[in-house]
């Protein structure tokens, strides 16, 4: 029995907690041990947000240390930069290509000078970047973006998408369950 070891980050706002929730819940109930930590930047919403997820056969600390994670999971491109010391050599980073000035990143007037999408690729040229902020959209609700995203992520996790699925049905009903089960088939169905 494999693990992983997941760094999800973006800003606060954008539904990075409850990704974290969902891969923890699906690899639990695939009978992995899971911890999970997160950290919250300045505020709840605009701020920066990461949470480590890991899962394996036992798992003593919640935390990754850098250079160890297998998979970074960017909703935002500079929060990704700015996470991408934990990646260890191999690793996979998935990241949604819009961008979200944090508060902790710049002030309100500023635009980010960086190009983090070339960053990104010259870091990892084998990094999977999806605009899955429009993707969202498509499937119904731009808050849907942690959908897509695991969606997009989907094939490098040592668990079965249906776990992610089951997880998303028991914790949305109606609408929303729709629309998220849509976004979550658009990630997976997404080509580079």
């Amino acid at each position: 029995m494999t693990g992983a070891d997941i760094v999800v980050a973006g800003v606060g706002g954008q539904g990075i907690l409850l990704a974290g929730r969902v891969i923890a819940e699906a690899a639990l109930a695939y009978g992995f041990d899971v911890k999970q930590s997160e950290v919250h930047g300045m505020a709840q919403r605009g701020g920066s947000v990461v949470s480590h997820v890991r899962f394996g056969e036992k798992v003593f600390s919640p935390v990754i240390e850098p250079g160890c994670c297998d998979l970074l999971i960017g909703f935002e491109p500079v929060e990704a930069i700015r996470n991408i010391h934990f990646l260890k050599k191999g690793g996979k980073l998935v990241c949604n290509t819009r961008k979200i000035s944090s508060l902790a990143a710049l002030p309100a007037s500023e635009e980010s000078p960086l190009d983090a999408e070339k960053i990104l690729y010259s870091r990892l040229p084998d990094a999977l970047l999806i605009d899955g902020a429009s993707l969202a959209a498509e499937a119904g609700d731009p808050r849907a973006l942690n959908f897509v995203l695991l969606g997009a992520v989907a094939v490098f996790l040592p668990i079965p998408c249906s776990r992610l699925e089951a997880v998303i049905k028991k914790s949305f009903s109606g609408k929303t369950l729709e629309i998220n089960l849509k976004a979550l088939k658009m990630g997976r169905n997404f080509k580079k």
